[in-house]
């Protein structure tokens, strides 16, 4: 059975503490049911792999019609979050969350909340989506913008990719742009 805990700084945001049942033959953990977030159908489920050095930082990304699920396989990443939802009592809220392939947790990110994360390891990380790929609903926010200020605290300069390095500042995308 697993334990949902809602974000008191991002409403929508969930994590999930996972229960693994271990013997001596090793160890068995439900990562994911799709009854644990009934507000959403899960009709067009994909699942994604991502691998990443440690140092590297990616996103951040944002769509209207996908939520984000995420389970960390092997090592640590700081997940950070930004409230873009126009309506939400928590809009342009930020977050951080350390997640550890050791602490068994999984992570729930709603449609318009911004997301990335940097790898404190070298990391695989499982990530679910409940919808297909869709280029047209993938959007960016500068990880570094000053006005948003998520608290990423890296040692050293990320390594970012060409794409995320060009995503816009929220000062300049257009209101109509961002999640009702």
């Amino acid at each position: 059975m697993a334990l949902l805990t809602e974000s008191l700084q991002i409403p929508g945001v969930l994590t999930v503490e996972l229960q693994p049942f271990a013997d001596t033959r090793g160890r068995f953990i439900e990562t994911f049911r799709k009854e644990w977030f009934p507000q959403r159908s899960w009709e067009n489920i994909q699942s994604n792999r991502s691998e990443s050095r440690s140092g590297v930082l990616r996103g951040l990304h944002y769509h209207f019609n996908q939520v984000d699920y995420w389970y960390v396989l092997n090592g640590c990443i700081r997940a950070g979050l930004v409230d873009l939802r126009r309506s939400s009592p928590t809009y342009c809220c930020t977050q951080t969350i350390d997640l550890d392939a050791a602490d068994n947790r999984g992570l729930f990110i709603p449609c318009g909340v911004a997301h990335g994360f940097l790898a404190l390891t070298d990391v695989t990380l499982v990530y679910i989506v409940d919808n297909y790929y869709d280029g047209g609903d993938e959007h960016g926010l500068a990880w570094d913008d000053p006005d948003i200020a998520v608290a990423w605290r890296p040692t050293v300069p990320p390594l970012i990719s060409e794409r995320d390095a060009a995503n816009p500042r929220f000062r300049s995308i257009a209101p109509e742009l961002l999640p009702e």
